[in-house]
């Protein structure tokens, strides 16, 4: 029997609505750690991740402490001295919607920052900040199986949004980062990830500081109207 409006169970509806809403892009961190059973929690929760034929291809480098200060100061030297080498091709242009969604984004982070357009020394400073991880003392690499190719890193990108949803319903905040991925050779060394993996993203996660001007700002998403056609005949 299909489920009816009050058979639904609302009170998952809700929670799921106000995880959602509540959901955040971090990008400045306070420094003291999450707990390790917090940690788990959340890695537990991110495992629930449904994959391609239950493939659940992603493995994650997970840091703390030591670790998270090391990939660091590391990655920071890297991209200073080296260019971009993602496993990943990065998207060619941003057209129409797309690049007027982006140019918001940019906008409201620089403005968030007192950063004007022109000023081009203090944003590529607050560039580089992707790379010091916000100052958050985790930092998750996602990596996918290589013979899976797009399919295992679409599956990746299902356990990133669980992995960020289950982090807001613990009380922490995070940052998904594509550029992370920009330096997968960087990574793969770093860490010893294997030539069979490639790396998808990485997330810098803790918790937030609200007293920042970075964070003080929220993304608006288009309605449903508008990203959905209907086929009825």
């Amino acid at each position: 029997m299909s489920p009816t409006r009050t058979s639904v169970d609302t009170d998952l509806t809700e929670a799921l609505s106000r995880i959602l809403d509540a959901r955040w892009t971090c990008r400045q961190f306070r420094p003291e750690p999450v707990p390790r059973d917090t940690v788990e929690r959340l890695l537990q929760l991110a495992q629930r991740t449904p994959s391609w034929c239950n493939t659940q291809p992603w493995h994650v480098h997970l840091t703390e402490g030591a670790a998270t200060e090391r990939l660091r100061t590391e990655l920071l030297a890297h991209v200073q001295s080296h260019p971009p080498a993602p496993d990943f091709p990065f998207p060619t242009q941003y057209t129409g919607a797309y690049r007027q969604r982006r140019r918001e984004c940019g906008l409201q982070l620089y403005t968030s920052l007192d950063i004007p357009k022109s000023d081009q020394g203090r944003t590529l400073q607050q560039l580089l900040r992707n790379f010091e991880l916000f100052d958050a003392p985790h930092a998750a690499i996602i990596t996918t199986e290589a013979d899976l190719g797009v399919y295992g890193a679409v599956d990746c990108g299902l356990y990133i949004n669980t992995f960020l949803l289950a982090a807001q319903s613990l009380g922490l905040a995070a940052a998904p980062q594509a550029a992370l991925a920009s330096y997968s050779d960087f990574l793969r060394d770093h860490f010893g990830i294997p030539d069979n993996r490639r790396v998808v993203a990485g997330i810098s996660f803790g918790y937030a500081d609200p007293d920042h001007p970075v964070n003080s700002f929220r993304t608006t998403r288009e309605t449903p109207e508008n990203a959905v056609t209907w086929y009825t005949d």
